[in-house]
């Protein structure tokens, strides 16, 4: 099963993100969307897994602060804000987070912790990134995505 994690999309989906999501059975979303236009856009794509972000006012009421998911054997706990991850992580294989819009993937206390960075606009001259993921038989293997983009 093919993965795309994106976070902090800001109200912004860029063609190349599209681009990616076309080949995904799955995305999966860690907050700041921004509108509801972008969660209808990904829909399109796959089945949609998202969480709501500091950004995401009234219109995303009904998107939860945190997720638990199983795809391909791997459990996943999503959350916007990395400070809101709770202490008991039991039967959690991927802690996947957004909000800082820094890229991470490390392995630590025996589970995958994960940060596609941000793929809207980009902020604090940082790069632009999402991830693709393979997941099976409860693995996992990651692929850091770099979308291109002027610097201005």
């Amino acid at each position: 099963m093919k993965l795309a994690i994106l976070s902090d999309t800001h109200g912004l989906l860029r063609p190349e993100v599209l681009e990616h999501l076309k080949t995904a059975d799955a995305i999966l979303h860690g907050g700041d969307i921004n509108k509801q236009s972008i969660v209808d856009q990904l829909r399109q794509y796959a089945p949609l897994y998202v969480v709501r972000g500091n950004n995401d006012k009234e219109w995303a009421e009904d998107i939860p602060r945190h997720l638990t998911v199983t795809l391909g054997g791997v459990t996943f706990f999503m959350v916007h804000n990395k400070k809101e991850i709770p202490a008991d992580l039991s039967g959690v294989d991927v802690v996947l987070f957004g909000h800082s819009h820094k890229y991470v993937q490390e392995e630590k206390d025996g589970r995958l912790w994960l940060n596609p960075g941000s793929c809207g606009p980009r902020r604090f001259h940082q790069e632009i990134t999402m991830m693709m993921a393979q997941v099976e038989d409860g693995q996992i293997r990651v692929e850091k995505i770099s979308i291109p983009h002027e610097v201005q």
